[in-house]
């Protein structure tokens, strides 16, 4: 497979992974391990990092506007 998620995982030794997902949790990023991964990965293929933070706090806004509008749904069709 080379996903690139599986691709940093090959590239990055585990010890460098590992501090990268520290650092990531000291930063409060809230990226999970595989994510990270497949952000490194992106990276290390030549992706700009600004260009995928752009694209992650985007997805994060749209996801919270969703999870908003389900919760504001299921209210309204409760309390009718």
């Amino acid at each position: 497979d080379s996903s690139p998620g599986k691709r940093a995982d090959m590239d990055t030794p585990r010890g460098d992974m590992d501090a990268l997902y520290d650092l990531s949790q000291l930063l409060e990023t809230g990226l999970d391990r595989e994510t990270l991964a497949v952000l490194i990965g992106l990276t290390e293929q030549g992706v700009n990092p600004e260009a995928l933070a752009a694209v992650v706090k985007e997805l994060r806004r749209e996801s919270a506007a969703l999870r908003a509008a389900e919760a504001e749904a299921a209210e309204a069709e409760g309390g009718s």
